[in-house]
């Protein structure tokens, strides 16, 4: 069965949560930058990363409050995976509904530095998060914390794909890039969804991760 709080070593809860608030935070300025800097530019691919930032801010408050106070029901636990996933899917509705626009010369997506600043951090973050959250994540037996780190870990992979395209817009100034790439980054937006709908908690601990 998956540990719970009081069988978890100081040691390790202590880093879960700095971990989590760590991501916590960040997600909050990944998401509120890259929205707002989607809606300056008028950048599909910054609102499909910075929508998906702002459901994996929920995934990470799930997580946090499942460990720090008292463990989260399953039950609630998995409603609150599957309220995530659907939100991808509405998401990805309007990021290909304003790639469609941008590509039929409806809107011009015009460079944003601002966002391929945050698009740089990201790259470089999400990637190290992910493998510290799948080493908790073996310690405790959390579903909801083995999901999280495989969200950071997609966050890594959005994050290059939406840098090629706003760098090659803001290069060469070609505009198409840029939905091309929101578009690019749709299936594993639909992928990531589908995984936290039907995510199933873990029912083992592996005994050789966990600390003594």
């Amino acid at each position: 069965m998956p540990m719970q709080n009081g069988t978890l070593s100081a040691i390790t809860l202590r880093r879960l949560l700095q971990v989590q608030v760590f991501t916590i935070a960040w997600m909050s300025v990944e998401a509120v930058v890259s929205l707002a800097a989607a809606w300056m530019a008028g950048s599909p691919t910054l609102l499909a990363f910075g929508g998906d930032s702002a459901i994996e801010l929920i995934s990470a408050a799930v997580v946090l409050w499942r460990f720090r106070a008292h463990e989260m029901p399953e039950a609630r636990e998995r409603r609150v995976s599957r309220i995530a996933g659907a939100l991808l899917f509405v998401l990805v509705v309007f990021v290909v509904a304003n790639s469609t626009l941008s590509l039929f010369g409806h809107r011009e997506p015009r460079p944003s530095y601002t966002g391929i600043a945050v698009l740089i951090v990201a790259a470089i973050a999400m990637p190290l998060l992910a493998y510290e959250k799948r080493k908790l994540s073996a310690q405790t037996g959390s579903a909801a914390l083995r999901a999280d780190a495989a969200e950071s870990e997609f966050c890594g992979y959005l994050s290059l794909i939406a840098l090629v395209g706003l760098a090659v817009n803001a290069v060469w100034h070609v505009e198409w890039a840029d939905p091309v790439a929101a578009l690019a980054i749709t299936p594993l937006i639909l992928r990531e969804g589908w995984e936290a709908i039907h995510e199933k908690p873990c029912t083992c601990v592996d005994d050789d991760s966990t600390e003594k």
